[in-house]
């Protein structure tokens, strides 16, 4: 159980959820991520109350709500970051909740890519060697490693950043290094946990659309956490969630 599926499966033993279409004209009908009856107590605060999630393939997922609503620790639980008190999360032919903790730690370097609001750079590091650090995680050399850093950088629009420190450059840059570094090991999944949440909306519009175009290009996944419904737009589907539970899914637009 503690070996990764094969990138971008989907296990047809999962369910039989009604088929999807994606952007790119192809039909998902089984879920890459399946989440069922999920909860998880803070001590008495319950974050998740019993919630049944389901993403396919290639599929752009904003998950909405108000602050404190759970929709971050929804994400952290769908991504293997949190245990769950009850119910499965299957990811492919895994059920990542039957994983232990260096299991999923395993499955999220492998499969996962994250973004988070305030992108997470170190600091000391410039752009091209912050995304080149994960690749070389995975085994890559240094220069193969410098070489995909040095294109993923041009693909999100950030290639004459690559030098500079993260404070050498606007809110809006870093985050789009931020995007590159998740996207950069190829995952199949991509998790964004407010990744607008800091920006002004200029910056905002600009690194939606370089994640979005890169995540489509690449053909990851993607489960994007916001509280912003111009961010939310940006996906091709909404789930709300209020006080731990799922309340809306529908299509966006």
């Amino acid at each position: 159980m503690s070996d990764a599926p094969p990138r971008g499966t989907a296990d047809g033993q999962m369910g039989d959820a009604p088929p999807r279409r994606t952007p790119d004209g192809t039909v998902s009908e089984v879920p890459l991520l399946r989440a069922r009856g999920l909860r998880l107590a803070f001590g008495l605060t319950e974050a998740l109350r019993g919630v049944d999630v389901d993403v396919c393939a290639r599929e752009i997922v904003a998950v909405t709500g108000p602050s404190g609503s759970g929709k971050s620790t929804l994400l952290h639980v769908l991504a293997g970051v949190l245990a769950p008190d009850a119910g499965t999360v299957d990811y492919g032919g895994v059920r990542v909740t039957d994983l232990d903790e260096e299991g999923r730690s395993r499955l999220r370097l492998a499969e996962f890519g994250f973004v988070f609001q305030y992108g997470q750079l170190l600091p000391d590091l410039s752009a091209v060697d912050n995304v080149t650090i994960p690749l070389l995680l995975t085994g890559i050399r240094r220069r193969e490693a410098l070489r995909r850093a040095g294109e993923w950088l041009d693909r999100v629009g950030v290639g004459d950043c690559a030098a500079r420190l993260p404070a050498e450059m606007s809110g809006g840059q870093a985050q789009r290094v931020a995007v590159a570094r998740a996207l950069a090991t190829g995952p199949a999944v991509l998790f964004a946990d407010e990744p607008t949440g800091s920006l002004d909306s200029l910056a905002a519009e600009t690194v939606m659309l370089a994640l979005t175009g890169a995540a489509r290009e690449s053909g990851a996944t993607v489960v994007l956490i916001t509280h912003d419904p111009r961010t939310a737009a940006y996906a091709d589907r909404e789930l709300t969630v209020r006080d731990g539970r799922v309340t809306f899914g529908g299509l966006v637009g």
